[in-house]
């Protein structure tokens, strides 16, 4: 069973500017999140051991500062998950969304399930063991309104295999960093065969985290 760790660095003051963290619950949601994976994260080496002074900042912050960009109420896809990031983290900070994980590895799918139980997300978070290339093929009929991913693929990729899960009108949130443009660029012959009608590079929080959380917003047609 999933044990948490203290060992963790304590919430930083950016963490007030963060909106959601005001609400309590979001903020223990939180904090609690950073000792699963300052603890087991570590252990099965789903963080790096050197990653636990930058916890926050560079990881936590970084994914909950885009959680603004996520329609109210709506379904998201978290691809190639990891350690949730972003999607636990968001699932936290935004409790009005549902969100699955996405995870081939049985490692991280099993690190996922657990968190998801110990942080009391179960009636909201669901984790499929699956590449995310697969899952149109399996039948498993996973689509929605957000897909989001985060370090997993240059954008060209990513999107070949994201798309295909976007509802008509929905979004695919990838994170990114000081790539984006050059991967934008790189991608418009691909992210139009895929019916993206529009690509937007969006910084979210400026005055948060330093740098800005670097997102490129693909638009699916309706």
């Amino acid at each position: 069973m999933i044990e948490a760790d203290a060992a963790v660095p304590q919430p930083p003051a950016a963490l007030d500017r963060l909106g959601s963290a005001a609400d309590p619950r979001v903020r223990q949601g939180l904090v609690e999140y950073a000792e699963l994976l300052a603890g087991p994260g570590v252990e099965r080496g789903l963080i790096g051991p050197r990653e636990v002074p930058r916890l926050w900042t560079r990881h936590l912050l970084n994914c909950a500062v885009a959680a603004d960009l996520v329609p109210e109420s709506a379904s998201v896809v978290d691809v190639g998950s990891g350690a949730g990031l972003p999607g636990l983290a968001w699932a936290i900070v935004r409790p009005d969304i549902r969100v699955t994980c996405v995870e081939p590895l049985l490692r991280r799918a099993t690190f996922l399930e657990e968190a998801v139980a110990r942080l009391g997300l179960a009636d909201r978070v669901t984790v499929v063991r699956a590449r995310a290339e697969e899952v149109p093929r399996r039948g498993q009929g996973l689509r929605a309104e957000v897909v989001t991913a985060r370090a997993v693929a240059p954008l060209d990729r990513l999107a070949s295999w994201t798309m295909p899960l976007v509802l008509p009108g929905g979004v695919l949130l990838a994170l990114k960093g000081r790539t984006a443009p050059d991967e934008v660029e790189a991608s418009r012959a691909t992210l139009a065969r895929l019916g993206v009608t529009s690509v937007e590079i969006v910084e979210c929080g400026v005055g948060i985290v330093d740098p800005p959380t670097t997102v490129v917003c693909a638009k699916r047609a309706p």
